[in-house]
């Protein structure tokens, strides 16, 4: 075995970086381990070998490894140990982006809910009790990064300190604490912060000492001149090259040529720069861990899928832009570059018929034990991340119409009375009519958490009924809530629910058989369902919802096995007839896109 060098790997002089010495360029790409089944990491990290990189970058998600507090976790998909040794095994050089704040298009930018949702918390700064959760987190994390850098023998060559932090605030002592914290915790190799190139941007995130990157998708050139007009003699680094991007719910897909996002990483090669595709390959939301952004008027939930018009799409294949960058790529990359391997194999289209199982309030009441309050409780109050939550009150309403107000609503709720449909509410605060006797009415509020926001002033903010119901002006009191957390439902779970009632309306569980002889990747369609959520055995594969522009989801091989297979469906609005199966996924309406700062 070799023996481990005993300084670090990259270092910079005169606007170049080394590696042990040598002019280097970062070539690298973006691949969260998080997004990909544990058994694809080593098919994936090979294709972004072969696109002619030599470096991954990760970013480390806090709420995935450690969803309730204290059970921090380490195996199985969360095993980052073993994504870094898989890494270096392929002959890449990684790059870590421990956070804790990571944005990421991912739930809640990667902050565990139990932490953002505790009265008082501000996170993303030098708060008391934010830095000191922090401190614990990195207790365990960071020795984990630090004992496979390059310096112990193994592949970490850099770290980012926070994530774009001049897009949030200008809390100079967090940065430093932050700083401080990884190298206290061993810590030796290359930092950096990574900001985008405008000077509100960079005054806030970047720290003196330290090198500074730029995040950006157009105008590397201006980047460039800003960062050398603030840091003359580092190296040019974009620690973010948007090549494609993320979609929302109710939007279009985003997509941006292979030409211009060739020429855009032509030119900053050609500037003496090294970059960092955002994404390489994007991968899947698998679960409920999707995002979401707000406009300033309405929340945008992020679609399930990750494939971001990555070079590697979301099941693997190398697209036309794969093959643009590659040629692009490979003459600054004075290592050979492997050939590009096959796209992975899919199984045969097919079609398959759908058995309804039990309504939608029926199944939901099968697999939750009521909690009882005055008023209703948030999410964070029940101790709850994501999924669904279940309100139940028995107001008295007096005979005929009456206005019903929802306060503080996050994010969508479907409103039943008596067991029928009323109204569908998505505003924070919203009104429908009530039709009254005179008798209690019992009124249900199916609340849906669509994803915690990730980026901007909002990040953190609650979920569920945060203000109060009222009849007219009179409050209502006297909730029952049911959690509903669906990313921790078991086989047990889906089978109770599935079978708790016969059909009683156009909502609720349905199943399927899906017999498979060698398992393969597949995309799954549900044509004429309308809202709701899919599991593959015992694992949710995400959201589904008509509105686009995601019209199949995901299914990696692994989640199949030989012989029979079970898919479950909660479906919230209304059920198509069957579930199909297509060789190819249909992401929706293409809209080209480039990210700008002006």
């Amino acid at each position: 075995m070799a023996k481990a060098p005993t300084s670090p790997a990259l270092t910079c002089t005169d606007g170049t970086f080394l590696r042990f010495g040598e002019p280097h360029r970062i070539l690298s790409g973006s691949l969260h381990y998080f997004r990909v089944h544990p058994e694809q990491w080593a098919d994936r990290l090979q294709r972004l070998a072969a696109l002619g990189l030599n470096t991954v970058d990760t970013y480390v998600p806090w709420n995935f490894h450690e969803r309730r507090r204290g059970d921090i976790r380490f195996d199985g998909w969360r095993d980052l140990p073993e994504f870094l040794r898989l890494a270096q095994e392929t002959g890449l050089d990684v790059i870590v982006r421990p956070g804790p704040y990571i944005c990421a298009e991912w739930d809640n930018g990667g902050l565990p809910a139990w932490l953002t949702g505790r009265p008082g918390m501000r996170p993303r700064s030098s708060h008391r009790d934010f830095v000191d959760e922090v401190g614990r987190w990195f207790d365990v994390l960071i020795p984990i990064i630090a004992s496979r850098q390059t310096t112990h023998g193994g592949p970490v060559v850099a770290v980012q300190v926070e994530n774009e932090y001049g897009s949030y605030g200008d809390d100079r002592v967090y940065m430093r604490r932050l700083r401080d914290a990884l190298v206290s915790r061993g810590i030796t190799e290359l930092l950096f912060t990574a900001d985008g190139p405008t000077p509100l941007m960079l005054d806030g995130g970047t720290l003196p000492g330290e090198l500074a990157a730029a995040t950006f998708g157009s105008r590397p050139d201006q980047a460039a001149a800003m960062l050398r007009s603030r840091r003359s003699g580092e190296p040019f680094l974009c620690a973010e090259f948007w090549n494609g991007w993320f979609d929302h719910w109710g939007e279009r897909h985003h997509v941006r040529s292979p030409q211009s996002a060739a020429d855009d990483v032509e030119s900053i090669l050609e500037d003496g720069g090294s970059v960092s595709l955002y994404m390489a390959h994007g991968g899947t939301n698998f679960g409920l861990w999707a995002g979401a952004n707000h406009d300033g008027t309405r929340l945008q939930p992020t679609i399930t899928s990750y494939d971001s018009d990555a070079p590697v799409a979301e099941h693997g294949a190398l697209t036309p832009k794969f093959h643009a960058l590659r040629d692009r790529l490979t003459p600054y990359n004075p290592h050979p570059v492997p050939e590009p391997p096959a796209d992975p194999p899919l199984l045969k289209p097919a079609t398959l018929g759908i058995r309804r199982g039990a309504g939608l309030l029926e199944a939901l009441g099968s697999v939750s034990t009521p909690l009882h309050h005055p008023g209703p409780l948030s999410f964070e109050e029940l101790g709850q991340a994501s999924g669904l939550v279940l309100y139940t009150a028995h107001p008295l309403v007096p005979p005929g119409n009456h206005e019903v107000t929802v306060t503080g609503l996050h994010d969508r709720a479907q409103v039943f009375a008596d067991g029928t449909l009323v109204t569908v509410l998505d505003e924070p605060d919203s009104t429908f009519t009530l039709a009254g006797t005179g008798a209690a009415v019992r009124l249900e509020l199916l609340v849906e958490n669509q994803g915690r926001i990730n980026y901007g002033p909002l990040l953190g903010q609650r979920k569920g009924i945060l203000g109060g119901v009222r009849v007219e002006r009179r409050l209502v009191h006297g909730w029952s809530m049911r959690p509903l957390p669906l990313d921790e439902w078991t086989a047990e779970d889906l089978a109770r629910a599935a079978t708790a009632a016969e059909p009683a309306d156009d909502r609720g569980i349905a199943t399927a058989q899906l017999h498979v002889g060698e398992p393969a990747d597949t995309f799954l369609a549900l044509p004429g369902f309308g809202k709701g959520f899919v599991w593959v055995n015992d694992t949710l594969l995400g959201r589904y919802w008509e509105v686009g522009p995601q019209m199949t989801l995901y299914v990696p091989r692994p989640l199949l096995r030989s012989g029979a297979n079970v898919l479950t469906i909660l479906e919230l609005d209304h059920f198509g007839g069957h579930l199909e199966l297509l060789d190819a996924p249909l992401l929706g309406p293409r809209e080209e896109y480039i990210e700008t700062f002006d």
